[in-house]
């Protein structure tokens, strides 16, 4: 596996993990329960537009050393 794709894994994971931490602290503060499929839809669907977000952001960083 090459580093572009182990950053942009890793970015998708950490930022769907930490977006659904989130999202699951507010529920419990509001005495919901914990519904795991909620958590997981969380870090599925924001974890993947951060993935996205983060090739972007290596892919223009790759471009910029590149011309330097």
């Amino acid at each position: 596996m090459n580093s572009q794709l182990k950053s942009i894994v890793t970015g998708g994971f950490v930022g769907g993990i930490v977006y659904a931490g989130i999202m699951a602290g507010f529920d419990y503060y509001d005495g919901e329960n914990f519904r795991m499929w909620k958590f997981v839809f969380n870090v599925l669907f924001f974890g993947t537009f951060t993935g996205i977000s983060t090739r972007y952001n290596v892919k223009k960083q790759s471009e910029k050393e590149k011309k330097n």
